[in-house]
């Protein structure tokens, strides 16, 4: 790379990349500490909003990355009030200064951040490896108590790791990342199977007693791995395949369902992030047709007691309720309401800040979606306690 003039000393421009494990940006062009960059789009369709580069040789000057073209990307609501998240040491993500202007080059996201030293890695979420997730599934898997199978294989032939624990005779499925982008749902995942592990807890204690655990930390490792943000190697977005999951488009969701048919569901999260609004909330399956008289009595009580668990969760922010009738099978909640009688639920956490309890410094983090899968095993202890 040629040195060029910056403030009257020979000095290289930085230099920005994405080759590794979830990583997505293009390079448009680089002068000086500025860069120029655009998402890479899932394959076969136009969803875009995942990120996560890096940049080398900042040598410790400000750094101005503007992501353009974002009035195409899947969300564009998600970007005013939303601030990156930056780390030099790759273990503890913060918040860089971001701004947008919808009128700069196509909806523009500007990133300010001065580093320490040489070296930042910038993400729309703190991400999930695939080593960290192969290292929670075989700690969580060398646990007291716990069991580990495979369900099947993703498109490019990775395993559909499902944990498993509990001796009671209802069957709980927590299944996370459907959505590969929404890093904070397997986040979410290390704090449920750490409090599940622990032989000290309590209610993890309690909660073994009553039910069978079965825990899918990522049911999209494909699109993980390749930086997608709604998809898996084919293009397709699982969370709209429940209805008539195939070998060919979406084997995870298949092999998922196939597995649920075994044991029965009596109850299931189904673990997001949601892109524009700043707050932890519970989608239903109040639009499906034929549902039995327990389930939405079971869905709101368990909405009240986590909302009494904690303060990151509230029940005043979320999506419009489906109308009677229209619910979508296709969805896993929907799906698993009607096909086993429970109460499903998916549960939502924001890229953004969290509104209720901002935090300047970190938004929403790696470390309050795993405190938040805590909180919501929590609530499901007192859940069975009423049921």
């Amino acid at each position: 790379m040629t040195a060029i003039s910056f403030q009257g000393s020979s000095v290289q421009p930085i230099a920005v990349h994405a080759a590794f494990d979830s990583g997505n940006i293009e390079v448009r062009r680089i002068a000086d500490t500025s860069a120029w960059l655009e998402l890479r789009p899932d394959p076969g369709n136009a969803f875009k909003q995942w990120f996560h580069f890096a940049v080398i040789g900042a040598a410790g000057r400000e750094l101005t990355l503007k992501i353009t073209d974002l009035n195409t990307s899947a969300y564009p609501a998600g970007w005013p009030g939303y601030n990156a998240c930056v780390t030099e040491d790759r273990l503890r993500w913060d918040r860089a200064p971001s701004s947008f202007d919808a009128n700069e080059d196509g909806g523009t996201l500007t990133i300010r951040f001065q580093p320490r030293g040489d070296l930042a890695w910038f993400a729309y979420f703190a991400p999930y490896s695939l080593e960290r997730h192969m290292d929670l599934v075989a700690g969580s898997a060398a646990a007291e108590g716990f069991g580990h199978r495979v369900l099947g294989w993703s498109l490019d032939g990775r395993p559909i790791d499902c944990l498993e624990c509990g001796e009671g005779d209802r069957h709980v499925w927590l299944f996370a990342r459907q959505h590969p982008g929404e890093s904070m749902a397997e986040w979410w995942m290390e704090g449920a199977l750490a409090k599940l592990a622990d032989r000290s807890d309590p209610v993890a204690r309690a909660l073994r007693q009553k039910a069978r655990f079965h825990i899918v930390p990522n049911c999209n490792p494909d699109g993980s791995f390749r930086g997608h943000l709604r998809t898996n190697a084919a293009g397709s977005n699982l969370n709209r395949e429940w209805g008539t999951p195939s070998a060919e488009k979406s084997p995870e969701v298949l092999a998922i369902r196939d597995a649920m048919d075994e044991t029965g569901v009596d109850f299931a999260m189904d673990v997001h992030g949601d892109e524009a609004i700043p707050h932890v909330f519970l989608a239903g399956f109040e639009g499906m047709a034929g549902l039995k008289p327990h389930q939405k009595p079971g869905f709101d009580l368990y909405s009240e007691l986590l909302a009494a668990q904690t303060p990151d969760f509230q029940t005043r922010h979320g999506y419009p309720l489906t109308p009677a009738g229209r619910g979508n099978p296709a969805m896993a909640t929907n799906q698993l309401a009607a096909r086993f009688g429970c109460v499903s639920m998916t549960l939502e956490m924001p890229f953004k800040d969290h509104d209720d309890l901002p935090d300047p410094v970190q938004g929403w983090s790696a470390e309050r979606s795993m405190q938040l899968g805590r909180s919501c095993l929590d609530a499901l202890h007192l859940w069975f306690a009423r049921r």
